[in-house]
């Protein structure tokens, strides 16, 4: 079978390739290896799938459905393995072999098509929240995992840059990297978060109905994992005339839900709003960059 990547992850990985980098042009033998060395049959690669690993239907040696998940390093997939032993399916896709080989994971098979976005939003939130809660665990000693302080200090000297450059998202980012600097300076319990948190992220499962996959995992704040649940679904907010409101709504909600410091979730959900706006708007996605900063100055 030809292993070709979706349009959606080459797009993806294109806007953050470094120099060089032929990590794509080497995914269909990595694939083919892969299948290979664990005695596979493919069903299909999953289309639209991720913007950051390619996805693959297959079947074990036994019959057992499994997904075969191929990322490039800079996706960092070693983190997303160490973090999904950690959890051992508690809350999470269950990991089916502890290392084969580096960027290719093993996971149970879950209803690829089926997320929480599925359901009314007002459900989606509240299954979606409930699974995040399962994944705030104490992170093992000595753990791999990057911190929020040092992920969103990268962040923070990339968006310096572009406020630089860019004199029209300066307040915004000026305010966000204030609010950061301000959650930072008394940081509250750390937990083990997936990092890259949102409703997409929740499929359906047989051992239990929800669960988390993608992971991005990262140990600091609940608060930091929560914020990118709060603007889920932007585009519908920003359509509705009572979308400001309704957005401080689902912070207050959320974070009386799971018991998280309201003024710490609107503030890493103004960084991380912004971070994103910022970072989609210098690679050309202007649509998503309007709809973000947009979310952001609600905050």
């Amino acid at each position: 079978m030809a292993f070709e990547p979706p349009q959606r992850l080459v797009r993806a990985l294109g806007e953050t390739a470094p120099d060089g980098d032929d990590w794509l042009d080497k995914l269909p033998d990595l694939a083919q290896q892969a299948v290979a060395l664990r005695e596979l049959t493919v069903e299909r690669v999953q289309v639209p799938g991720g913007r950051s690993s390619l996805v693959v239907l297959v079947r074990r040696a036994d019959g057992t459905p499994a997904v075969l998940k191929l990322a490039p390093r800079r996706a960092r997939p070693e983190s997303e393995r160490a973090a999904l032993a950690h959890w051992g399916g508690r809350g999470a896709v269950q990991l089916l072999e502890p290392f084969m080989t580096e960027g290719v994971l093993l996971l149970e098979r879950l209803h690829p098509d089926v997320s929480v976005r599925s359901l009314p939003e007002a459900k989606a939130l509240l299954e979606a929240a409930g699974t995040l809660r399962r994944l705030w665990v104490e992170p093992p000693a000595d753990h791999p995992f990057e911190t929020v302080a040092g992920r969103t200090g990268r962040q923070a000297e990339a968006m310096r840059a572009s406020a630089a450059a860019d004199t029209e998202v300066a307040p915004l980012v000026d305010a966000a990297l204030a609010a950061r600097e301000e959650l930072l300076a008394m940081p509250p319990e750390e937990r083990l978060l997936h990092g890259t948190f949102r409703q997409s992220k929740v499929l359906a499962g047989e051992r239990t109905p929800w669960l988390a996959v993608g992971p991005d995992p990262v140990v600091g704040e609940c608060a930091f994992d929560l914020a990118r649940l709060v603007r889920d679904r932007v585009e519908d907010l920003i359509a509705q005339p009572s979308g400001a409101a309704t957005t401080r709504r689902r912070v207050k909600r959320l974070a009386e839900s799971l018991e998280v410091d309201q003024e710490r979730l609107r503030g890493w959900t103004l960084f991380r709003a912004v971070e994103s706006g910022v970072r989609a708007r210098r690679v050309g996605r202007e649509r998503d960059a309007e709809l973000l900063l947009e979310f952001a100055g609600w905050l």
